[in-house]
Protein backbone atom coordinates (compact mmCIF):
# COMPACT_ATOMS: atom_id res chain seq x y z
CA UNK A 1 0.00 0.00 0.00
CA UNK A 2 0.79 3.45 -0.16
CA UNK A 3 3.13 5.37 2.21
CA UNK A 4 4.54 8.95 2.36
CA UNK A 5 8.43 7.51 1.68
CA UNK A 6 7.91 8.16 -2.38
CA UNK A 7 10.03 7.22 -4.97
CA UNK A 8 10.21 7.77 -8.65
CA UNK A 9 6.73 6.61 -9.75
CA UNK A 10 5.13 7.00 -6.34
CA UNK A 11 2.15 8.90 -6.26
CA UNK A 12 2.88 11.82 -3.90
CA UNK A 13 0.47 14.03 -4.76
CA UNK A 14 -3.18 14.10 -5.66
CA UNK A 15 -5.68 16.78 -6.12
CA UNK A 16 -9.53 17.60 -7.31
CA UNK A 17 -10.32 20.28 -10.18
CA UNK A 18 -13.65 21.59 -9.49
CA UNK A 19 -15.90 24.36 -11.01
CA UNK A 20 -17.18 24.92 -7.53
CA UNK A 21 -14.37 25.19 -5.18
CA UNK A 22 -16.55 25.68 -1.83
CA UNK A 23 -19.32 23.32 -2.63
CA UNK A 24 -16.38 20.88 -2.63
CA UNK A 25 -14.93 21.79 0.03
CA UNK A 26 -18.63 21.26 1.74
CA UNK A 27 -19.44 18.01 -0.25
CA UNK A 28 -15.56 15.73 1.44
CA UNK A 29 -16.13 17.57 4.73
CA UNK A 30 -19.40 15.98 5.15
CA UNK A 31 -17.86 12.74 3.11
CA UNK A 32 -15.41 12.22 4.49
CA UNK A 33 -14.40 14.48 7.48
CA UNK A 34 -12.12 16.45 5.58
CA UNK A 35 -10.91 20.20 6.73
CA UNK A 36 -10.24 22.64 3.99
CA UNK A 37 -7.25 24.89 4.29
CA UNK A 38 -6.81 27.87 1.80
CA UNK A 39 -2.72 28.26 0.09
CA UNK A 40 -3.62 31.66 0.26
CA UNK A 41 -4.48 34.37 -1.70
CA UNK A 42 -1.78 33.93 -4.13
CA UNK A 43 -2.81 30.43 -5.01
CA UNK A 44 -5.34 31.43 -6.87
CA UNK A 45 -8.07 29.17 -4.95
CA UNK A 46 -5.80 26.49 -4.65
CA UNK A 47 -6.23 25.04 -1.09
CA UNK A 48 -5.39 21.41 1.18
CA UNK A 49 -7.53 18.88 2.42
CA UNK A 50 -6.31 18.08 5.60
CA UNK A 51 -7.11 15.65 8.50
CA UNK A 52 -6.01 16.25 12.20
CA UNK A 53 -3.96 19.39 9.87
CA UNK A 54 -1.99 16.37 7.74
CA UNK A 55 -2.84 17.35 3.93
CA UNK A 56 -4.59 14.66 2.54
CA UNK A 57 -5.70 15.48 -0.89
CA UNK A 58 -5.84 19.22 -2.69
CA UNK A 59 -8.51 20.88 -4.46
CA UNK A 60 -8.40 24.11 -7.09
CA UNK A 61 -10.68 25.47 -9.39
CA UNK A 62 -10.64 24.46 -12.95
CA UNK A 63 -7.77 26.03 -15.09
CA UNK A 64 -8.32 24.08 -18.85
CA UNK A 65 -10.40 25.05 -21.19
CA UNK A 66 -13.17 22.75 -21.65
CA UNK A 67 -12.24 20.57 -18.85
CA UNK A 68 -14.93 19.09 -16.35
CA UNK A 69 -14.60 18.19 -12.43
CA UNK A 70 -11.91 14.82 -11.97
CA UNK A 71 -9.58 13.99 -9.42
CA UNK A 72 -6.10 13.93 -10.67
CA UNK A 73 -3.26 11.78 -9.81
CA UNK A 74 0.48 13.14 -9.84
CA UNK A 75 3.00 10.30 -9.79
CA UNK A 76 6.81 11.59 -8.25
CA UNK A 77 9.98 12.33 -10.57
CA UNK A 78 12.98 13.36 -9.47
CA UNK A 79 13.35 14.87 -13.28
CA UNK A 80 10.25 16.30 -14.61
CA UNK A 81 11.39 17.49 -18.15
CA UNK A 82 13.16 13.97 -18.65
CA UNK A 83 9.50 12.33 -17.60
CA UNK A 84 7.84 14.59 -20.34
CA UNK A 85 10.38 13.73 -22.88
CA UNK A 86 9.40 10.03 -22.00
CA UNK A 87 5.66 10.74 -22.27
CA UNK A 88 6.17 11.89 -25.67
CA UNK A 89 8.74 9.13 -26.52
CA UNK A 90 5.90 6.89 -25.19
CA UNK A 91 2.98 8.23 -27.36
CA UNK A 92 1.53 10.22 -24.54
CA UNK A 93 1.18 14.22 -24.88
CA UNK A 94 2.68 17.32 -22.84
CA UNK A 95 -0.82 19.18 -21.26
CA UNK A 96 0.79 21.50 -19.73
CA UNK A 97 4.97 22.23 -19.50
CA UNK A 98 7.40 21.18 -16.35
CA UNK A 99 7.02 24.59 -14.36
CA UNK A 100 8.28 26.14 -10.97
CA UNK A 101 5.15 25.81 -8.15
CA UNK A 102 6.47 29.12 -6.20
CA UNK A 103 9.28 27.05 -4.99
CA UNK A 104 7.22 24.02 -3.58
CA UNK A 105 8.23 21.51 -6.59
CA UNK A 106 8.07 21.18 -9.85
CA UNK A 107 4.21 20.46 -11.93
CA UNK A 108 3.92 19.01 -15.62
CA UNK A 109 0.25 17.57 -16.44
CA UNK A 110 -0.01 14.25 -19.45
CA UNK A 111 -2.51 12.36 -20.91
CA UNK A 112 -1.24 8.80 -21.67
CA UNK A 113 -2.06 7.76 -25.28
CA UNK A 114 -5.42 6.10 -24.45
CA UNK A 115 -6.09 9.36 -22.90
CA UNK A 116 -6.38 8.80 -19.44
CA UNK A 117 -4.92 12.02 -17.56
CA UNK A 118 -2.14 11.93 -14.71
CA UNK A 119 0.65 14.66 -13.64
CA UNK A 120 3.49 14.39 -12.11
CA UNK A 121 5.28 16.06 -9.02
CA UNK A 122 9.04 17.14 -8.71
CA UNK A 123 9.51 18.12 -5.10
CA UNK A 124 10.76 21.41 -3.96
CA UNK A 125 10.00 22.42 -0.57
CA UNK A 126 6.86 20.14 -0.58
CA UNK A 127 7.67 16.46 -1.22
CA UNK A 128 3.89 15.22 -1.23
CA UNK A 129 0.51 14.36 0.66
CA UNK A 130 1.16 14.21 4.89
CA UNK A 131 -0.83 10.80 4.71
CA UNK A 132 -1.60 8.10 2.85
CA UNK A 133 -3.09 4.49 3.35
CA UNK A 134 -4.61 5.69 6.73
CA UNK A 135 -8.46 5.90 7.40
CA UNK A 136 -9.77 9.16 5.20
CA UNK A 137 -6.51 9.38 2.69
CA UNK A 138 -5.41 7.81 -0.43
CA UNK A 139 -5.09 4.74 -0.14
CA UNK A 140 -5.06 2.93 -3.95
CA UNK A 141 -4.74 4.19 -7.38
CA UNK A 142 -6.66 2.59 -9.92
CA UNK A 143 -5.90 2.71 -14.10
CA UNK A 144 -8.98 2.14 -16.21
CA UNK A 145 -8.21 1.87 -20.06
CA UNK A 146 -9.39 0.12 -22.88
CA UNK A 147 -5.58 -1.85 -23.24
CA UNK A 148 -4.23 -2.52 -20.16
CA UNK A 149 -1.38 -4.41 -21.82
CA UNK A 150 -0.98 -1.21 -23.81
CA UNK A 151 -0.72 0.88 -20.61
CA UNK A 152 1.85 -1.33 -18.90
CA UNK A 153 4.06 -0.49 -21.96
CA UNK A 154 3.93 3.34 -21.90
CA UNK A 155 4.56 3.69 -18.33
CA UNK A 156 6.87 1.06 -17.57
CA UNK A 157 8.45 3.25 -19.98
CA UNK A 158 7.96 6.70 -18.17
CA UNK A 159 8.63 5.28 -14.47
CA UNK A 160 9.86 1.80 -14.83
CA UNK A 161 6.80 -0.04 -13.35
CA UNK A 162 6.37 -3.36 -12.82
CA UNK A 163 3.09 -4.94 -12.58
CA UNK A 164 1.78 -9.03 -11.03
CA UNK A 165 -1.36 -10.48 -12.26
CA UNK A 166 -4.27 -11.06 -10.40
CA UNK A 167 -7.40 -13.16 -11.27
CA UNK A 168 -10.52 -11.33 -10.38
CA UNK A 169 -14.34 -12.27 -11.96
CA UNK A 170 -14.23 -11.73 -15.76
CA UNK A 171 -10.66 -10.03 -15.91
CA UNK A 172 -7.18 -9.99 -14.97
CA UNK A 173 -6.22 -7.14 -13.00
CA UNK A 174 -2.66 -6.37 -12.74
CA UNK A 175 -1.02 -4.69 -9.82
CA UNK A 176 1.76 -1.94 -10.14
CA UNK A 177 4.59 -1.70 -8.44
CA UNK A 178 7.06 0.96 -8.52
CA UNK A 179 10.81 -0.14 -9.83
CA UNK A 180 12.55 0.61 -6.51
CA UNK A 181 11.72 -2.24 -4.03
CA UNK A 182 10.16 -5.26 -3.44
CA UNK A 183 6.86 -6.14 -5.07
CA UNK A 184 4.43 -6.08 -2.77
CA UNK A 185 6.11 -3.43 -0.58
CA UNK A 186 6.11 -0.85 -3.00
CA UNK A 187 2.53 -2.05 -5.06
CA UNK A 188 0.12 1.36 -5.13
CA UNK A 189 -2.08 0.83 -7.50
CA UNK A 190 -3.46 -1.67 -10.59
CA UNK A 191 -4.62 -1.44 -14.35
CA UNK A 192 -8.35 -2.37 -15.19
CA UNK A 193 -9.97 -2.84 -18.29
CA UNK A 194 -13.07 0.35 -18.50
CA UNK A 195 -16.04 -0.46 -16.66
CA UNK A 196 -18.59 -0.39 -18.90
CA UNK A 197 -21.24 -1.41 -16.42
CA UNK A 198 -20.45 1.84 -14.71
CA UNK A 199 -22.16 3.77 -17.64
CA UNK A 200 -20.82 6.27 -20.24
CA UNK A 201 -19.91 8.81 -17.94
CA UNK A 202 -17.97 6.81 -15.25
CA UNK A 203 -17.00 3.44 -17.20
CA UNK A 204 -16.59 4.38 -20.69
CA UNK A 205 -13.50 7.13 -20.44
CA UNK A 206 -10.02 6.35 -19.51
CA UNK A 207 -9.05 7.62 -16.12
CA UNK A 208 -7.06 7.31 -13.15
CA UNK A 209 -9.65 6.53 -9.71
CA UNK A 210 -7.99 7.40 -6.45
CA UNK A 211 -9.58 4.90 -3.59
CA UNK A 212 -9.63 6.88 -0.03
CA UNK A 213 -9.33 4.23 2.73
CA UNK A 214 -12.91 4.42 4.70
CA UNK A 215 -13.72 2.32 7.90
CA UNK A 216 -17.44 1.84 5.97
CA UNK A 217 -18.20 1.92 2.98
CA UNK A 218 -21.71 1.65 3.69
CA UNK A 219 -22.39 4.64 5.58
CA UNK A 220 -19.97 6.87 2.96
CA UNK A 221 -21.69 5.97 0.38
CA UNK A 222 -25.08 7.14 2.57
CA UNK A 223 -23.54 10.04 3.18
CA UNK A 224 -22.37 11.31 -0.22
CA UNK A 225 -26.10 10.65 -1.81
CA UNK A 226 -26.82 12.83 1.20
CA UNK A 227 -24.58 15.67 0.74
CA UNK A 228 -25.82 15.49 -3.81
CA UNK A 229 -23.40 12.59 -4.89
CA UNK A 230 -23.94 9.98 -6.81
CA UNK A 231 -23.45 5.94 -6.44
CA UNK A 232 -21.83 4.51 -9.41
CA UNK A 233 -21.38 1.23 -8.26
CA UNK A 234 -22.54 -0.11 -4.43
CA UNK A 235 -20.69 -1.41 -1.99
CA UNK A 236 -19.80 -4.91 -2.50
CA UNK A 237 -17.23 -7.62 -1.13
CA UNK A 238 -13.69 -8.20 -3.05
CA UNK A 239 -11.77 -11.59 -1.87
CA UNK A 240 -8.67 -10.58 -0.23
CA UNK A 241 -8.78 -7.14 -1.07
CA UNK A 242 -11.89 -5.70 1.19
CA UNK A 243 -14.53 -3.76 0.82
CA UNK A 244 -15.16 -1.06 -2.08
CA UNK A 245 -17.73 1.52 -3.78
CA UNK A 246 -17.45 3.90 -6.64
CA UNK A 247 -19.26 7.07 -5.94
CA UNK A 248 -19.17 10.56 -8.12
CA UNK A 249 -19.57 13.97 -6.30
CA UNK A 250 -22.25 16.53 -7.48
CA UNK A 251 -19.75 18.27 -9.89
CA UNK A 252 -18.94 14.63 -11.82
CA UNK A 253 -15.40 13.63 -10.09
CA UNK A 254 -15.11 10.03 -9.77
CA UNK A 255 -14.03 8.88 -6.84
CA UNK A 256 -13.80 5.25 -5.19
CA UNK A 257 -13.70 3.53 -1.11
CA UNK A 258 -11.74 0.98 -0.05
CA UNK A 259 -12.06 -0.24 3.48
CA UNK A 260 -8.83 -3.49 3.29
CA UNK A 261 -9.56 -6.49 3.67
CA UNK A 262 -7.10 -6.86 7.19
CA UNK A 263 -5.93 -10.62 5.66
CA UNK A 264 -5.51 -8.88 2.32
Amino acid sequence: MLGTDFRTGSPNWLDLGSPDTAAAAAFYGAVLGWDFASAGPEAGGYGFFQVDGKTVAALGPLTEEGATSAWMVHFMTSDIAATAEAVRAGGGVVRMEPGDVMGEGWLAQFTDPQGAEFACWQPGRTGGLDLTSAEKSLVWAELHVPDPVGALGFYGGVFGWRHSEMGMPGMTYRVLSIADGEQQDGSFGGVAPLAEELGDAAGRVPRWVPYFHVADVDATEAAAVRAGGAVLMPAADLPEVGRIGWLADPAGAVFALLKPDPRG
